[in-house]
């Protein structure tokens, strides 16, 4: 069994993943050709250490990129998701924003989310980070097919550029 096909399997990785995992040698190969951001932010995650930690900052300024790119998909007037982002990113880059101050910004772009598609509670900066990611995503998942894998890649190449190998 090949070695990212092994990891993906004890991180309880969704099925499509793992059998897609199955046709690369190396992990670095698999890394290199994901086309799904979404699954590159989620293995990261896997290894992006205690809340609080370099490694988890690194982590939520992924994922606030990634949700970047889908803010334009976002209702017009919505704010909720460009400010959890833009806390989230204060806070992993040590600006003056408080776990407190993100975990109110991600409660609130949950509830832009849950208007349009599903809230979960927060608890965490990452948590924030996701929200907003969450909230502007719907759009995308709501786009067209083309545009969803066309955002997907996107977030591939993102992912990619804060973690240039697989994360141990």
């Amino acid at each position: 069994m090949r070695r990212m096909r092994q990891k993906l399997i004890g991180l309880g990785a969704c099925g499509e993943a793992v059998e897609w995992a199955a046709r690369y040698q190396t992990e670095q190969e698999a890394w290199d050709s994901c086309q799904r951001g979404d699954w590159l932010l989620w293995y990261a995650g896997r290894y992006a250490g205690e809340p609080g930690s370099q490694a988890r900052k690194r982590l939520v300024l992924a994922a606030c990129a990634c949700a970047r790119v889908a803010l334009p998909l976002v209702a017009e007037g919505e704010t909720r998701p460009r400010v959890a982002i833009e806390t989230a990113e204060r806070w992993a880059r040590g600006d003056g924003a408080t776990l407190d101050d993100v975990t109110s910004a991600a409660y609130a772009a949950y509830a832009a989310a849950s208007a349009a598609y599903y809230a979960y509670a927060a608890s965490s900066a990452a948590y924030a980070a996701d929200a907003a990611y969450s909230a502007a995503a719907y759009s995308a998942y709501s786009a067209d097919a083309a545009t969803r894998r066309e955002m997907l890649a996107t977030y591939a190449d993102i992912v990619r550029g804060y973690y240039p190998t697989p994360p141990e």
